[in-house]
This record gives C-alpha cells, structure tokens and sequence, in this order.
C-alpha cells in the first residue's frame, strides 16, 4: 500500500473544516460590492470572527493568492532543474499558522515561504499542487523552503489535501476562504463542518462574479446540502455573522 492510500484510508485524520467567508446580500464573494464603506465597515469583522476558531491554517485559491500576494509575478523556474524527489515535500512541520495556496498546475510566483496578511501570525505556505506540476515548479518551492503536497493526479482532491494537512502538519483546524470553486469542491467532497458567513448589508447583482459555492465540470455535481442554523450575531454597520452546521454531507 503506497503512502497516499494510507493517508486516504485514516477515516479519522480530517481537519475541523470551516468555510469562513464574507458574502454581500446576495451571495457574491468578490466583485463592486467589496469596495462599498458598508463592506469596507464590516471587514474588520471577518477577521474577529475568524480568530474566534483558533484555526491553523486558512486555505485559498490560485487566483486569490495572486490577486493578494504576488500581483500574478510568474515564477522563476530553471528549466535545468535536477529531478527532484517523488512526493511531499515538508519543510516546516511545527509552525504557528500555515496559509494554504490550492495551485493544481503550479503557477503562483512565490519569491519567499511565509506571508502577511492583516494581524495574522506569519504564516508558513503550503502549496498543493497536483502531479501535472512540473518539475522545475517543485524545484522552486524547494529552493524557497516552500513546504508541498501533491494531491492528485490531474485535479485537485481535496479530501487527501486536507488528510496531510493534518497528518505532516498537524492542522487540527482549517478555515476555507477559497472562490467559488474552491469552497464547491470541497463541498461536493463532503468535508465542511461549518459555515460562517460575515454578510455585509450590500448587493451586488453582477451576472458574472462568483457565488459563495459553484461548480466545474470537473467537479461532481452538488447535490442540495442541508445545514442547521447554530447562531446568529448583529454586526456593525447592519452586518450579520450566521453560522451553520452541516445536517446533511455529500
């Protein structure tokens, strides 16, 4: 039995997964919304609300990792790069905060291993690459001390992802911030255990910015998921936090 599928078969090594994610009225997650004072008034809110979890990592996708962290620098690759090493590569297994980059391909220009974002710990990044990642991406996380893991052949399969975060890493509690498809896959893989939602008293009504969950072709289609309401705070501003336990999984 290889090493993935021991990890794949340890039932009980998943992460608490909550999607912790600030939405307008109407489901949008990024979009004109984002730069109303209303919204700008309520976001320090999603950072209170996220401290409340403890968490050990906190997940996102390429496209928003680019947009926030490198402003879409390509990464320096050297095509002469040696053959790495099959697998996982760990290079920091004990740190405070980990930030968890999905990078199927391997396309974010990392230029160093931890970044900053709001009052946060330094967090430690862990790319998750799938095994169509080349080579010399592999090479570069190295050469930066960039932990990874691969999860997946072609796509990325978010429930061995998260297994090894747990497992190398000892991520114990991950919140996901991811875009629409992000939050989807892992969704349809029946991994979320909570959702927090910070909503701020604005609409959007763009036909083409992304909702809170969507699908791929790729991904399997969601069927309805149930969640029970488990609280409710008024925020500033008209914001409300609402928090939902999953009723029902995939």
């Amino acid at each position: 039995m290889t090493k993935q599928n021991e990890i794949m078969n340890k039932e009980n090594e998943l992460p608490r997964i909550i999607c912790h994610m600030m939405t307008s009225l109407d489901g949008k997650i990024h979009g004109a919304f984002m730069g109303s004072p209303v919204t700008r008034a309520v976001d320090h809110e999603y950072e209170r609300t996220n401290k409340t979890y403890n968490p050990d990592a906190f997940l996102c996708g390429r496209v928003t990792t680019e947009e926030n962290f490198t402003k879409f620098r390509k990464p320096e690759l050297r095509e002469d790069a040696l053959p790495v090493p099959e697998g996982d590569f760990v290079a920091n297994p004990n740190a405070e905060m980990y930030y968890i980059s999905i990078d199927r391909l391997g396309k974010v220009g990392w230029t160093k291993n931890t970044i900053h974002y709001m009052d946060r710990p330094e967090s430690y990044i862990i790319e998750v690459l799938s095994e169509q990642a080349s080579n010399a991406y592999r090479d570069l996380l190295r050469r930066l001390n960039i932990s990874y893991i691969i999860a997946g052949e072609e796509y990325i399969n978010c429930t061995l992802a998260s297994k090894k975060l747990k497992t190398l890493f000892g991520v114990n509690t991950l919140m996901v911030s991811g875009g629409g498809y992000i939050n989807g896959s892992f969704l349809s893989e029946g991994l979320i255990d909570e959702l927090s939602l910070v909503m701020a008293p604005v609409t959007d009504a763009a036909s083409d910015t992304s909702t809170l969950f969507e699908t791929g072709d790729y991904l399997n289609k969601i069927k309805p998921v149930e969640f029970s309401l488990k609280d409710v705070e008024k925020l500033a501003e008209g914001g409300l936090w609402l928090r939902y336990e999953v009723r029902s999984k995939q």
